[in-house]
């Protein structure tokens, strides 16, 4: 047999010649085709479930939430097993399915067996699902800073967005952020309001996760005296400011029938 491959080769060296160039051609189309990766994601196919709660035990976690969760989750398609972390007010369970079902119909049907199981819940615990994520994913970090940190090597143009010669710093929106706690909470609000939004969209993106800066808040302090002074409780003040934060929209009203 092997000297009739030779014999072959030797008497069609050009047939011979062309082939190995096409394979050599197959096989290099190929392997810029592969996927190959370093460190291969070798996760199986799971969803997370973060609850929290802020007032309860690790044992009350266990009993009363973690212990309802996996419970409800009992008996999907698919399903292999659970496992569960109990804290102190908070709580995760990780649901991992077979790798043949996706992932998407995995999630949606976790997401409904929580709605079922909504009012076995205490009435404080929040639920939420994990990003589409594993440990072995692709992590992607930026910072956000200011083109001049503290204004060095600014030139200060007063009343445009930007330094200014006080050595404060004048958004575009027209405030002026004096001292580094409201610098740096512009630029969390940068973060999460500008870049977060856009970075969303992006296609392959499961979540964004910030770290640091100062989130923007505001407070209301009552000064127990006034309180007083205008015979107003402390329940009556958080609903005036439930209220008053309240967005409704637009609608009509009815007049005689019409």
């Amino acid at each position: 047999m092997l000297d009739r491959i030779l014999a072959f080769s030797v008497t069609h060296r050009a047939l011979v010649v062309l082939l190995t160039l096409a394979a050599a051609a197959v096989g290099a189309l190929a392997l810029l085709r592969l996927p190959i990766d370093a460190v291969p994601d070798v996760t199986n196919r799971q969803v997370q479930i973060n609850a929290s709660a802020a007032s309860l035990s690790p044992l009350e976690v266990e009993t009363q939430v973690t212990w309802t969760i996996e419970t409800a989750l009992a008996g999907i398609p698919g399903l292999e097993y659970t496992r569960s972390l109990s804290r102190n007010g908070f709580a995760q369970v990780t649901a991992v399915f077979r790798d043949d079902v996706d992932i998407y119909f995995a999630r949606q049907q976790v997401t409904e067996r929580l709605t079922a199981a909504r009012h076995e819940l205490p009435p404080d615990v929040e639920t939420e699902l994990g990003p589409i994520a594993t440990g072995l994913g692709e992590i992607y970090m930026w910072a956000v800073a200011y083109a001049h940190p503290h204004g060095s090597g600014a030139t200060p143009v007063d009343g445009h967005p930007g330094w200014q010669s006080d050595g404060s710093y004048l958004t575009p929106e027209g405030h002026r952020l004096v001292g580094e706690l409201e610098q740096g909470a512009y630029l969390r609000t940068v973060q999460d309001w500008i870049i977060a939004p856009q970075m969303r969209g992006v296609e392959g993106i499961a979540a964004i996760d910030p770290i640091g800066g100062d989130v923007k808040q505001y407070h209301v302090q009552p000064d127990p005296r006034l309180l007083a002074a205008y015979d107003i409780t402390l329940p009556e003040l958080v609903t005036a400011l439930e209220r008053n934060n309240t967005s409704l929209g637009a609608g009509f009203v009815e007049h005689n029938g019409a």
